[in-house]
């Protein structure tokens, strides 16, 4: 059985007491890239951490809610972790594109919003805006990422297409969101902060878990603070990493990438059992 690490704020206590107390009142929301599943250099590469599935399958019966919230499309995140075809999951819901879609397990169903014009224009002007950078570009659908951790100097690439990136973005309508070695170009108006909320009303959460690892986090960790404020208590959880550390400083428990939050479902799991 492993030892459930314990937050190290009093608002992260008070939201891991509530989801032990009640756990059929929590809801557990997650991030992907980075925190369910490992950062590689290939997006198409990415998979969820062997050991979390398995916890997640044994939190299902136990828990409200389980949620994946990520910028990937919905149907991208449920192939690449492996998260259909588990009766246990079959309550898991998946919101991609920050919430703007939505898959659920149950009955296997997809709802995407209409596509973007600024999508689209953005996507035509990004190859020659990109290519003496080395930076790879991932179609989205709906949106468009700009990977720069395959260039020569990552970061120098990151720095380079970080202004010229925020002008297309403000062309076209579109929203740009920095992250770890990756600028991403999308529809405003979603972020992980109003998918988590509206997912917490939804359920009628009693308490909230949200784990993340990047600066996209950062508006469902401030959620998980509005939520305490309003009543319901909630842990922050970071996947740490030495990319980014603005989430380690709002968070209640920090935990050593996809295995420390694998490890910490796990404890969860057997706290639970």
């Amino acid at each position: 059985m492993g030892s459930l690490p314990q937050p190290t704020t009093e608002a992260g206590r008070a939201g891991l007491a509530a989801l032990l107390d009640q756990p059929a009142r929590a809801l557990i929301a997650l991030d992907f890239d980075g925190t369910v599943a490992p950062i590689v250099a290939d997006p198409e590469q990415a998979r969820a951490h062997p050991d979390t599935v398995p916890a997640l399958a044994r939190l299902a019966g136990r828990v409200a809610v389980i949620a994946v919230i990520t910028g990937r499309p919905a149907e991208v995140a449920v192939r690449l972790g492996g998260f259909a075809g588990h009766p246990e999951l079959s309550g898991l819901i998946v919101l991609g594109a920050y919430g703007a879609e939505r898959w659920d397990a149950a009955p296997g169903e997809l709802r995407t919003p209409p596509p973007h014009p600024g999508v689209a224009a953005a996507r035509a002007e990004l190859p020659e805006l990109t290519a003496p950078t080395g930076a790879f570009i991932e179609d989205k659908g709906n949106a468009l990422a700009v990977h720069t951790r395959r260039a020569a100097d990552p970061q120098g690439a990151f720095e380079t297409l970080r202004e010229p990136l925020a002008r297309l973005a403000e062309r076209h309508e579109l929203h740009l969101e920095p992250g770890r070695l990756v600028l991403e170009l999308r529809p405003g108006g979603m972020d992980k902060g109003v998918a988590l909320t509206a997912l917490a009303r939804e359920t009628a959460a009693g308490s909230v878990l949200y784990a993340g690892d990047d600066l996209g986090d950062l508006p469902a960790f401030a959620a998980v603070a509005d939520l305490a404020k309003a009543g319901t208590p909630g842990l922050r959880v970071c996947s740490g990493s030495t990319e980014v550390t603005a989430l380690a400083e709002a968070t209640d428990l920090t935990v050593q990438g996809p295995e420390g939050l694998a490890a910490l479902l796990t404890a969860l799991a057997d706290e639970l059992a």
